[in-house]
């Protein structure tokens, strides 16, 4: 059954119109034997105060975030504990916890961005046929690094001891970035692109997802947000947006969702934007 009072869809951008960089953890993890989820639990567990969490509100230049967030994930001593209490409370044995570990930020966070540079054509296809009807505004809600642009990189150097190849563009190219964090072709999907790096907040801070709706000239409950991370839907749940949750690898059953509150047809091989069968 639609919506019908729906004005906007907001879409997170990692995870759900672009591949997950979780994807490049996990291999990450397998890859050097680290328990499942290990770093993930050692950014979250940091709150608002983390080296991820800093610089994707904008608040550290690139190679500092590198070190730092390496750093962070080396952290056994706090990280086994986050980790200890992570799974029980998801009902999981703990398993044996790393002594010791020498994660390279720039390594890591280099295979994550790359990873999350391909887009999933089934999200892409729906934003284009809602776009399409222009019924709704499509506003991109994101967690990301548009700050972090060719000019900010080169704000604080590397040492030429530790990077003795370095230049702007090499950088830029290891991460995937040649356009930039945020490519020209991904903006050019929103009629709003709100984007942590620029706006000095970040999800799950429901400060942003007010600004978001005020940009655009809605109430939280016109909106209907989809996003691969629970508790990015909570707040929104909480500040009153309907929500779809983007599980890792199935799109396609969140946009049959979506297509069933908007009542268009957004997962058929028909070209432009139809209705479906039921009524709006």
């Amino acid at each position: 059954m639609s919506s019908q009072y729906l004005k906007a869809v907001i879409f997170d951008v990692g995870g759900v119109v672009c591949r997950s960089p979780l994807l490049a953890i996990s291999a990450y993890e397998r890859e050097h034997g680290i328990p499942n989820n290990y770093i993930n639990c050692a950014i979250t567990g940091r709150g608002a105060h983390g080296a991820w969490q800093k610089f994707e509100r904008g608040e550290m230049p690139l190679f500092s975030f590198y070190g730092a967030f390496g750093r962070e994930l080396s952290d056994t001593t706090v990280n086994n504990v986050w980790y200890a209490e992570y799974c029980k409370r998801k009902g999981f044995e703990c398993p044996r916890l790393p002594e010791s570990l020498n994660i390279n930020g720039r390594e890591l966070f280099g295979r994550m961005m790359r990873e999350s540079g391909a887009f999933d054509d089934v999200v892409v296809k729906a934003i284009h046929r809602i776009r399409g009807v222009g019924r709704w505004r499509v506003i991109a809600l994101t967690n990301n690094f548009s700050k972090a642009d060719a000019d900010s990189i080169g704000e604080a150097l590397p040492s030429a001891e530790e990077h003795p190849d370095f230049t702007v563009e090499s950088e830029l190219a290891f991460l995937g970035w040649e356009e930039g964090p945020t490519p020209p072709r991904l903006r050019a999907l929103f009629d709003d692109f709100c984007d942590s790096s620029t706006l000095g907040m970040r999800k799950p801070e429901p400060e942003i997802y007010l600004l978001a709706c005020k940009r655009n000239g809605i109430q939280p409950h016109e909106a209907v947000f989809l996003d691969d991370l629970g508790m990015n839907l909570k707040v929104a749940q909480t500040l009153g947006m309907e929500t779809i949750h983007v599980p890792i690898g199935k799109s396609f059953g969140a946009i049959r969702v979506l297509e069933e509150k908007l009542g268009i047809d957004l997962t058929g091989d028909g070209e432009g934007a139809s209705q479906v069968s039921h009524k709006l």
